[in-house]
């Protein structure tokens, strides 16, 4: 089953929208309190991170399950370019480039990769337009990896893990960059 599709238009605020529909959806599918309140959660942590990494994005968003593996999609076109990346640095309210720090920052980091970073990326080639995969249980492993090596920062970025909502709820988030499209996937096995 695939949901109605949710238009977010730029700097119009769909959120509200977006989780009325992993309501609707948790209803159609009869999920569970607590499935309801975790697809709900994954809805809204999905938008915010989205929004927080591209700005003023255009996009879709979607859930789609096929039984009790649900899926949440925000696919999205951004026109990501220097001053923008400049931009989320300076947001930082420590003023240091921390863009990269928290299972957000991995993300971003797509947008700006830093060396010494761990990412974990998948890198294929479809003709001229390469894809980027990056996936939260990599990162996790890699991470975990480091941590076991002891390694400067490792620490630091395991904490940022256990802090994470979405890395506590999501069974595993997927996020794929083709050129200026960004889709991000989160996975959740709900009753």
């Amino acid at each position: 089953m695939k949901s109605d599709v949710i238009i977010l238009a730029g700097r119009e605020d769909r959120t509200e929208a977006v989780l009325a529909q992993a309501e609707r959806v948790a209803e159609r599918q009869k999920l569970s309190p607590k499935g309801a309140l975790h697809l709900r959660l994954l809805a809204e942590e999905m938008t915010s991170m989205m929004r927080a990494i591209t700005g003023d994005v255009n996009g879709e968003f979607w859930i789609q399950n096929q039984g009790e593996q649900y899926e949440l999609h925000l696919h999205a076109t951004t026109a990501m370019d220097v001053q923008k990346r400049e931009q989320l640095i300076s947001a930082s309210t420590s003023g240091k480039n921390e863009a990269h720090r928290g299972l957000m920052g991995k993300i971003r980091a797509f947008f700006e990769p830093v060396e010494g970073i761990p990412m974990v990326l998948d890198v294929s080639q479809d003709g001229m337009n390469p894809e980027m995969v990056w996936t939260m249980r990599s990162y996790q492993h890699q991470v975990q990896l480091y941590v076991r090596q002891n390694l400067a920062g490792a620490a630091e970025a395991w904490d940022e893990l256990e802090k994470s909502v979405v890395a506590h709820v999501a069974d595993d988030v997927k996020v794929s960059i083709r050129g200026r499209d960004v889709e991000m996937t989160i996975f959740k096995k709900l009753a």
